[in-house]
């Protein structure tokens, strides 16, 4: 969208211009408690960090995705399109608050409701986000929902996905900007069939980023003027990167803005992905790489720029079999750990921790385990974490201890 020039030559006019201009910003920023950071915050290595869970609550049926509500309560999304609510004084509540099954195609493993967010303005308008594959083909959706009201659900965006039933995606997030944020997966079955990753004709393998304040052109949303694909022919305006395999899991930092993503490798590694908010348009390289290894090579355009990931680990021969995308710990009980970015992997249960270096650069060490299965890492509204497991049905409380390092005398004993 271009914005004209004019030239006022009243003072009605130049009011006029203000008022139309006010209409034109961006939303503004989301306010987040955990923005500021504890005062008293100073890092520590990596390695004297470790995850210690307490479960809180079980009986869940396939929790997939989490999210922390202004009132303390967690909402867990359950695969089968229920939502539960979790507070720490009552604990979980017999009953769902939101109930979608009735939309929801459940017909294969990566199928369901698979993510849910509060609108920035949940305590006045009780609205929801959410992202599932809808009957009867598994089509990729992304609605609002009152919480409670079920009847009054509106689809805001759709992408087709029949062929096969994995690699949807899924996570929603509001960033500081405003803006909604979503991804989807490359289109499934194996080796990206539809060369997805590059073809910015179509949603699939992408993160895209919405204005869902306002509707444009008899849609129910409107697309960010600072979107990078804008004015890029055969693209489609809603990419914010691109690039990616099976994003099912990304947070963004409440303090920077930045894209953390969890992508899912085909076999070879799992990736972490950090993208700022300067880094629109990024392409993250699938199915030209899995992670930074090259993949197809088919797919590898001459003169394209790939962005790395900031953290990669072996799929292959290992325990490890899928990367579970986590958040930034922005809370206050642990200050040492204040800025660090939290992940785990399905299968091994490792907690994996990553954090940028003041002189450039990312340090990353494993810092524990999380409980078994592991589906979903989230804050709580005071950046507290909690983490899902799958089919034992668990939400358990996350915090970190302090390891003191074990120290060295030049000696080794034998």
């Amino acid at each position: 969208m271009q914005r004209r020039r004019y030239r006022p030559a009243t003072m009605l006019a130049g009011l006029l211009i203000l008022t139309l201009s006010a209409l034109l910003v961006p939303p503004a920023p989301v306010a987040s408690s955990a923005a500021a950071g504890p005062s008293h915050a100073r890092a520590v290595p990596l390695a004297e960090l470790t995850v210690v869970s307490e479960r809180v609550a079980f009986g869940l049926q396939r929790p997939i995705a989490l999210t922390g509500l202004p009132d303390g309560r967690m909402l867990i999304a359950e695969k089968n399109g229920t939502v539960r609510a979790y507070h720490p004084d009552t604990g979980l509540a017999a009953e769902p608050v939101l109930d979608l099954t009735a939309r929801i195609d459940t017909s294969d493993n990566e199928r369901g409701l698979l993510g849910i967010t509060p609108a920035p303005n949940f305590t006045r308008t009780g609205m929801l986000y959410v992202a599932y594959t809808s009957l009867p083909a598994g089509t990729l959706t992304l609605a609002r929902v009152p919480i409670g009201a079920p009847d009054r659900l509106q689809v805001l965006l759709t992408q087709e996905h029949a062929e096969f039933g994995n690699h949807n995606g899924g996570q929603v997030a509001f960033g500081r900007d405003g803006y909604l944020y979503w991804s989807t997966g490359d289109g499934g079955n194996a080796n990206d069939p539809f060369k997805s990753g590059q073809n910015l004709g179509t949603l699939l393998g992408k993160i895209v980023r919405i204005d869902v304040n306002r509707s444009c052109g008899g849609k129910p949303y409107c697309i960010p003027f600072d979107n990078p694909f804008v004015r890029t022919a055969g693209a489609r305006p809603e990419i914010w990167v691109y690039g990616l395999r099976n994003p099912w899991k990304f947070s963004i930092d409440p303090v920077d803005g930045s894209l953390w993503i969890g992508d899912v490798g085909q076999g070879l590694v799992e990736e972490i992905n950090h993208i700022r908010p300067s880094q629109r348009g990024a392409n993250l390289g699938w199915s030209c790489r899995e992670g930074t290894p090259v993949f197809d090579q088919t797919q590898c355009r001459p003169g394209v720029r790939l962005t790395d990931p900031v953290f990669e680990y072996e799929h292959y021969l290992t325990e490890n079999c899928s990367v579970i995308g986590g958040v930034v710990y922005r809370g206050s009980a642990t200050p040492e750990a204040w800025g660090t970015y939290i992940a785990s992997d399905y299968c091994s249960t490792l907690a994996f921790a990553v954090r940028p270096k003041s002189t450039g650069g990312y340090e990353s060490a494993t810092i524990g385990n999380f409980p078994t299965q592991p589906t979903a890492i989230g804050a709580d509204a005071r950046g507290e974490l909690y983490v899902l497991s799958d089919l034992p049905g668990w939400l358990s409380r996350v915090r970190f201890e302090r390891v003191q390092p074990t120290p060295t005398s030049g000696v080794t004993n034998r």
